[in-house]
């Protein structure tokens, strides 16, 4: 078999069953062996959206997103998504094809140092230079993409590599790597630590970010907070650890969160951090976490425990051990004063966007949208103000909702969306974007329709990049520029270009009939909801 072959059978030994990209010549021989397998492959329209697409496979089949593209500027295409994966702990595989070994360093045609221009963006690098160890880097590769925290695995490739022979395949065992060892158990004595404080605690509180949902554990968090009636607030990307509607859900905190959920976090008096990384757009002044608190902070990695505000008790291990652990320990308390006290102040406070008869109130549109979307629907929201208005509105059931927390890349919602719907065909997707987002990525229409994605789009049109334009208001005395997009394109002659179904909503007196026809529809449909550019998300 020769490099190709090995690294398809590995993958088909990893249950892949998707890998998604853009052919070139130095990946030729990759996807001739695909073809050739059960493995499919998805061509997607750019190399960035591959990755995007193969990040939302992964987030919500909760296997390793596989992506392939050809060297050069296929390559370095792919750093966005590799960047993006990385910022939000999302498991890859990223394959590169690359310039024969030989003349690598030459300058060839197409030839970038693709290793190199990622090392900050990737968990792990290998730059293959033997057929016959294709096999062992592939299963390594999947180990470390897998655990720990989670992220992206770069393979880069070469042309003659993937030609040369390699071998009859053989299984890869366990993994054993002396540098590489996660730590998943927390320690003993900071767990009961944890437990001590909580027993003494007046105001606890548990904020839960991206990493619950990396490791699995929703329920260990909802049964732990459920014991003791312990208020829950959470970061963008820890959305959906709770149900909107569980009655120990306070709201989102952070610069785009509720007001109510940042003031419950900063009047506690424990405050326990489980998977967030304490950056900025979750805590603006880390300073008020550690401020007449007690700050617990849980992490797999534990790089980020202490980066950005130091914790009285810092654990180390998965989330899902970590309170599996906490579960069996007996321990008497109950904070149903304080969280009456949270739930009375949060109905005082919630704030509504006004929205007016010419146009749609986006959070009307997408509240009313998400009260009838089933129970276990995917909803994937993009960048800029359209997340901001996902976030407060959209209804967690049991679905996910996905979006880019860390890098905030615009653009990402549609590829991702296509990932969500191979991984789970049967349940409704819902993919949220501005007019500004959708123009980077209108080639993935042609996807959507070529394998006939249940995806419902929901394109939210401003006519201008919303958030700049708000920015600008806020800070530059309404000096608007660079964020007008008007007249063009023409969505609807757009969503017949690509044969895809289009409704148009005009204002709020159209939404619930719109909504009710949106979710009916079976397949593939393409929603313009008509935005005010003057409707920010704060008044």
């Amino acid at each position: 078999m020769n490099g190709a072959k090995l690294l398809v059978k590995a993958l088909e030994d990893e249950q892949c069953g998707y890998v998604f990209g853009y052919p070139g010549v130095s990946i030729c021989p990759l996807y001739d062996a695909i073809e050739q397998s059960q493995i499919q492959s998805v061509l997607m329209r750019n190399e960035q959206d591959a990755g995007h697409a193969a990040s939302g496979y992964a987030r919500v089949s909760g296997k390793v997103g596989v992506c392939a593209v050809s060297s050069g500027p296929g390559a370095t295409n792919l750093i966005t998504a590799i960047a993006t994966a990385f910022a939000d702990s999302i498991p890859l595989v990223c394959i590169t094809g690359q310039v024969p070994c030989e003349q690598i360093g030459s300058d060839m045609f197409q030839e970038a140092d693709i290793i190199g221009a990622c090392e900050s963006f990737v968990k792990y690098s290998y730059s293959v230079r033997a057929a016959k160890d294709i096999p062992r880097i592939l299963k390594e590769a999947f180990y470390i993409a897998s655990t720990g925290r989670k992220g992206p695995v770069l393979i880069d490739l070469p042309i003659d590599v993937q030609n040369a022979p390699g071998g009859e395949y053989e299984p890869i065992g366990d993994v054993k790597l002396r540098t590489y060892k996660p730590t998943v158990k927390g320690h003993a004595v900071q767990i009961k630590k944890v437990l001590k404080v909580l027993s003494e605690a007046k105001k606890p509180i548990l904020c839960a970010g991206g990493g619950v949902i990396a490791s699995g554990a929703e329920e260990e968090v909802r049964i732990f907070a459920e014991r003791f009636n312990l208020p829950v607030v959470s970061t963008m990307m820890g959305i959906g650890v709770l149900p909107t509607s569980h009655p120990l859900y306070i709201g989102m905190v952070g610069n785009n969160g509720k007001k109510y959920a940042n003031r419950a976090m900063n009047e506690s008096d424990v405050l326990i951090m489980v998977g967030a990384r304490v950056a900025d757009r979750a805590v603006s002044q880390p300073d008020l976490i550690t401020k007449d608190k007690i700050l617990v902070h849980i992490d797999v990695d534990s790089a980020e425990i202490g980066k950005n505000a130091g914790p009285s008790i810092p654990i180390v291990g998965d989330a899902k051990a970590i309170f599996e652990e906490l579960n069996k320990a007996e321990l008497s308390c109950d904070f149903r004063d304080w969280l009456d006290s949270l739930i009375r102040y949060s109905k005082t406070r919630d704030e509504k966007i006004q929205g007016t008869a010419k146009y749609v109130n986006p959070n009307d549109f997408l509240r009313k949208l998400s009260e009838n979307l089933p129970v276990d629907a995917v909803y994937v929201a993009d960048v800029g103000q359209n997340q901001i208005y996902s976030c407060s509105n959209y209804i967690v059931k049991t679905g996910k909702f996905l979006t880019s927390g860390g890098m905030g890349t615009m653009g990402y919602s549609l590829p991702a969306a296509i990932g969500a719907s191979l991984a789970a065909p049967d349940r409704e997707i819902v993919c949220v974007l501005g007019d500004g987002a959708i123009q980077m990525v209108l080639g993935e229409l042609a996807v959507i329709r070529n394998l006939n994605c249940n995806i419902k789009i929901i394109l939210l049109n401003n006519r201008c990049l919303g958030m700049i334009r708000e920015y600008q208001h806020y800070h530059y005395d309404n000096r608007y520029n660079m964020v007008d997009l008007t007249s063009v394109p023409d969505y609807s002659l757009l969503a017949k270009a690509y044969n895809l179904p289009y409704r148009m909503v005009n204002n709020n007196s159209e939404i619930e009939s719109s909504v009710s026809e949106i979710i009916r529809h079976e397949g593939p449909l393409f929603a313009e909801i008509n935005v005010d550019y003057d409707a920010f998300t704060a008044n």
